[in-house]
């Protein structure tokens, strides 16, 4: 979709999206560092949005596989529940249009050899401790409603 017409839509619309909440063994969560906007250059977890007539099951392989470089399936997360993020910018910083996502935050278990390979909408990625997240003023506030909620 063209980047102008997408800003329409932005201007008029929430958008609706996926969150990956990745959990390890070790109760750590994925968070990469954000190069776009919005809430570029804070931690975040990884996720898009779900395309007209995408399947939900379809947004979530493709999403997963897009940010983690390995397609996940549906089967077996867990929905945590539909999140507003709502920002004041947009993806091309144009003045005077925000962001509404409809955010559903869907936590998944992974197993310890899970590899995590960035994208090129993160400069990095790493797990974090959930108290260490939650006390960090670099990761997002709306990452850490997932974990204020649970």
């Amino acid at each position: 979709m063209e980047s102008e017409r997408l800003l329409e839509i932005i201007g008029a619309t929430p958008l609706v999206s996926i969150d990956l909440i990745l959990e390890n063994p070790q109760g750590e969560i994925l968070l990469g560092i954000r190069t776009n906007q919005p809430a570029q250059g804070y931690w975040f977890v990884p996720g898009g949005r779900i395309r007209k007539n995408e399947p939900l099951a379809d947004a979530f392989r493709r999403i997963s596989a897009a940010e983690l470089g390995k397609e996940l399936s549906i089967d077996g997360a867990e929905l945590l529940g539909a999140f507003d993020h709502i920002y004041d910018d947009n993806f091309l910083g144009t003045a005077g249009i925000n962001t509404h996502y409809v955010a559903l935050g869907y936590k998944v278990k992974t197993a310890d050899e899970f590899a995590v390979v960035s994208d090129e909408q993160h400069s990095s990625m790493q797990w974090w401790p959930k108290d260490r997240l939650l006390n960090d003023p670099q990761v997002h506030e709306n990452t850490k409603r997932y974990f204020k909620s649970a």
